[in-house]
């Protein structure tokens, strides 16, 4: 997903569609109060909960132009609610899921509205954010529903989360990743070529594109990089070299709570 910012934003819109739509299609045939191995606070029905309302949440910012964070009293009073009926909640999820496609595809270019993240534009940021978001929790889902048998990811689309994991919300929580003496982590796509390292230093992060040094080198395909940074998979059965205490702490510092 390395081309114009307009293919791009077309290309992520899709994966929004895609990882969606395969999201309800696995949790309809799923028990909602089943257990998610992956987020083990949850059953099925509070991801679907948690899920739609993002996407919900997503889709005012885009369609309605806000500028602003939502409060908690305006999310209140602009989401819909989930519905009380378990078996109402998939039915719910696509809704907003489509609501959200829509709202993506029909907006301008030159869309102003709120964003969390670097972007090029409010509208490829949100483009983005959503498909990943969609994806990650499709891989819950089917986590739950397949007893583990995740459907891979293409790998451009894997190099784009994993950029977006380390160079976006990883720089995000830099406090929490800093370490003294300083280590660094590289980690390798062998599908794409592609190399992230990331240096964890008294003051902060660096992320570069390029192989150095490091502590810790991790070498799989960009699908299973792309899981394993977004800690939905283990590092067994990946080539890891070097001391992994450095893998460890990403692991544990670099995670996403919505709050």
């Amino acid at each position: 997903m390395r081309h114009t910012p307009a293919v791009e934003i077309v290309e992520h819109i899709e994966a929004l569609r895609r990882e969606g739509g395969l999201l309800a299609d696995s949790a309809e045939k799923t028990d909602p109060q089943a257990r998610v191995p992956t987020c083990p606070a949850w059953e099925l029905r509070d991801l679907l909960r948690h899920i739609g309302m993002v996407h919900r949440w997503a889709t005012v910012y885009v369609a309605d132009c806000v500028r602003a964070m939502l409060t908690a009293d305006e999310q209140r009073e602009r989401l819909e609610p989930a519905p009380d009926d378990d078996g109402a909640l998939v039915d719910w999820y696509r809704a907003g899921h489509a609501g959200l496609v829509d709202a993506l595809a029909a907006a301008p270019a030159d869309l102003q509205c709120w964003q969390f993240l670097p972007a090029p534009s409010p509208l490829a940021f949100w483009a983005r954010r959503q498909a990943h978001e969609a994806a990650i929790h499709r891989v819950d889902v089917q986590g739950t529903a397949q007893r583990g048998e995740i459907t891979p990811f293409e790998p451009a689309f894997a190099v784009d989360g994993i950029d977006e994991m380390i160079s976006g919300f990883g720089l995000r929580a830099a406090r929490r990743l800093v370490a003294d003496p300083p280590t660094a982590l590289l980690v390798r796509a062998i599908d794409t070529g592609d190399d992230r390292l990331v240096r964890f230093e008294p003051d902060g992060v660096r992320v570069t594109e390029e192989a150095g040094p490091a502590d810790c080198t991790v070498r799989a395909s960009a699908s299973d990089l792309y899981l394993l940074l977004w800690n939905r998979r283990t590092a067994d059965g990946l080539d890891v070299d070097g001391d992994r205490s450095v893998l460890a702490h990403w692991r544990a510092k670099a995670r996403i709570r919505w709050s």
